[in-house]
């Protein structure tokens, strides 16, 4: 039997949507071809607008632009707001939830730290915590 992590009680999390999760300095936010293409159909858009004029190739892989001041792509900048949330990509639907954020107590205190609703609201049971943090490697 498998040792139970230290959060096997869950973690709280409850979204404020303050956008901070979507700026910052310069990074990545991983996307599939199936993310874009539903990007694009989600903004009524060719799929090649959508890789053109916000994703990039890096490391191997695809990832959404950046503004200049860390904003994405898609963060609209008078509500901070994201414009594509029904459809954002895995990596920003797993929030808070990334391996890197959970390995240790000390981990998710610094992620409560930035993210205003990491450790607040709503338990989330582990078999969720588990389950988001299993589908994105951060």
């Amino acid at each position: 039997m498998s040792e139970r992590p230290w959060y096997e009680n869950g973690l709280s999390f409850e979204c404020t949507q303050c956008g901070d999760c979507c700026t910052g300095s310069p990074g990545f936010v991983w996307v599939t071809e199936d993310e874009i293409r539903a990007i694009a159909d989600y903004l009524d858009k060719p799929i090649g607008e959508i890789r053109l004029m916000h994703a990039r190739p890096a490391r191997g892989k695809m990832t959404l632009i950046d503004h200049a001041n860390g904003d994405c792509t898609f963060l609209d900048p008078r509500t901070r707001g994201c414009t594509i949330y029904p459809v954002r990509p895995t990596q920003c639907r797993t929030w808070p939830f990334w391996k890197s954020n959970i390995a240790t107590p000390e981990a998710w205190k610094r992620t409560c730290a930035v993210c205003p609703g990491a450790g607040q609201g709503q338990l989330v049971p582990l078999e969720e915590v588990v389950k988001r943090s299993e589908q994105v490697e951060i």
